[in-house]
Order: C-alpha cells, then sequence, then structure tokens
C-alpha cells in the first residue's frame, strides 16, 4: 500500500505503540505535535488509544495529555485497563512457564525482571536500563534477592541486555523452550518481553477493537518494535517507524520517519488525515 491508497482506507481507530513510536529516545517525551494529530483525529471523529508494554502506572502521564477515554493495553495486551487505570482484563504467564523463563535468561547472563501485581522486581539498582526505564514508567524498582512467589503472579517478564546480538539468540532460543506457552518479542533491541500467549499486541488489539465495536479492517496500528508485528497483521491499515529494524519495516502496509523527527505525527498527518496539516494545531 503506498500513500495515496492509504486515503482510500477507512480509518475509525488508530492505536499506537508508546516507546519508540509516540514518545521521543532519549528523555520519553509526547511532543505537542504527536498530541496535537490525537485532538485531531478526534475531531474527524476518530478513536484513539494505546497498546504499549508498559504496565499500567507506566501510561498514566500520557492520560492527560492524549485525553484517552478508551480501553488501552499494557504488558503488551497481558493487561487491558480503562481510562481510570482500573484493570479490565488480565492475562498472567504460569508459574512454571515464569520460573523457566527467569532459568533461561540466567542461563545466557541476562539481566531479567519481573513485573508482577503492581511491583517491578530487580537484581540490580544499577545495572544497565534500569535508569532509564525509571525515567521511562516514573515509578522506580523494587530490589530483590530472589524472585520468589512474585513468579506465580508475573504479568511481564523482561530480558534485559546491551548485548543486542546476545538477546537475539536468547530470543530465539525462548520462542522455542516456550512455544505455545508464551509470548516471546523484543520490544526494543535491548528488551525481550514474555507474557502470556495470549498478551500479545494482536490479541489486544482484536479485544481493544471489539470493546470499541470497531471492525479491525478500519484500524490503523503503528509501532516500531518486533512486538508490534502481531497488531501489523490484524490491522486494517499498518505503519512502521523509520527507527524500526528493518524486518519489523518489511511486515508494515507503510513506513513513516523516526520517533525523534516527528513520525507518529507526521504518519498520521500524511497517512490518515490525508495531509491536512492546517487541521492540527502546531504543526509545522
Amino acid at each position: 500500500m503506498n500513500a495515496a491508497e492509504s486515503r482510500l482506507f477507512k480509518c475509525s481507530a488508530v492505536i499506537s505503540d508508546v516507546d519508540g513510536t509516540l514518545v521521543t529516545s532519549r528523555d520519553k517525551r509526547l511532543t505537542e505535535r504527536a498530541a496535537a494529530t490525537v485532538t485531531a483525529l478526534r475531531k474527524r471523529g476518530i478513536l484513539f488509544t494505546i497498546i504499549s508494554s508498559r504496565p499500567p502506572g507506566g501510561l498514566r502521564k500520557l492520560l492527560e495529555p492524549l485525553a484517552i477515554n478508551t480501553p488501552m493495553g499494557c504488558f503488551n495486551g497481558g493487561t487491558l485497563v480503562g481510562p481510570d487505570l482500573k484493570i479490565i482484563t488480565e492475562h498472567l504467564l504460569s508459574a512454571e512457564v515464569a520460573r523457566r523463563a527467569v532459568d533461561m535468561l540466567d542461563k545466557f547472563g541476562v539481566q531479567a525482571w519481573v513485573f508482577s501485581g503492581r511491583d517491578w522486581l530487580v537484581h540490580k539498582l544499577d545495572a544497565p536500563y534500569v535508569a532509564h526505564e525509571e525515567l521511562t514508567l516514573g515509578f522506580p524498582p523494587k530490589k530483590v534477592e530472589d524472585f520468589g512467589h512474585a513468579l506465580d503472579t508475573a504479568v511481564k517478564i523482561v530480558g534485559v541486555s546491551q548485548d543486542f546480538a546476545l538477546l537475539a539468540r536468547c530470543e530465539a532460543e525462548g520462542r522455542t523452550l516456550l512455544a505455545g506457552q508464551a509470548s516471546v518479542a523484543r520490544s526494543q533491541q535491548y528488551y525481550l518481553d514474555m507474557t502470556d500467549p495470549i498478551a500479545n499486541k494482536g490479541a489486544a488489539l482484536t479485544e481493544i477493537a471489539a470493546l470499541l465495536a470497531v471492525p479491525l479492517e478500519e484500524v490503523a496500528v503503528i509501532g516500531d518494535g518486533g512486538n508490534d508485528v502481531p497488531m501489523f497483521k490484524l490491522g486494517g491499515l499498518s505503519i512502521a517507524m523509520g527507527n524500526a529494524i528493518p524486518d519489523v519495516q518489511a511486515q508494515a502496509d507503510l513506513v513513516t520517519e523516526t520517533n525523534d523527527n516527528e513520525g507518529f505525527a507526521k504518519a498520521i498527518e500524511r497517512f490518515i488525515l490525508g495531509g491536512a496539516g492546517a487541521d492540527i494545531a502546531g504543526a509545522t
């Protein structure tokens, strides 16, 4: 599909990823232009919501500037919440699978994070990406020596590494080891997310579209990570960010610019609103 063909697409809703898509990379900032395009969507009668790898609390600071009043997906779809962040549905990893996932990460020498209930648990507070994720989520992790009973109620386990090639190998093994038992995909090159098999962005997209009473073929989706590909396969129009790896871009209908160059706003303006920049306050 090209840009001209996208204008023939009937869009009733836009569902977006957050990190690497809706916000900037370093400071996790929602730009004025991005917020303005969401306002412009609503003026056209187009619904907007998000599906993120973040926990519910990590979405709190986006609610007001985006005026979100629809269900949202967290933990790659492991949890659906309302605009008040109250849980609508939740899909936990089985305790056995959670333990096998952590054991696999240990074997690879990959840092493990566990999200259970409202808690984000880590072994080392000064480990790589912990401070970065704290900035992203807006709350700190809890340091534990052992994940213990938290693995009985884990909604997401994340493998974290600065060695992207190592994490890619870990991802491949995880998909084999946990086939049919967990959804295994990288949300960033340095984050490997493991959730319940039905806790993926494709399943979340289907559930949210049903709650919004919008046919999947009328939903546009936008994202940058491997965990966004299940959305791409089901949405009526899929848009990959310019910062996505080539394999992710190849699985989308269209590609926009990077998240640090207003890629989200430019995609909405060009592919959904038809280049109607005059409708968008603050667009330049």
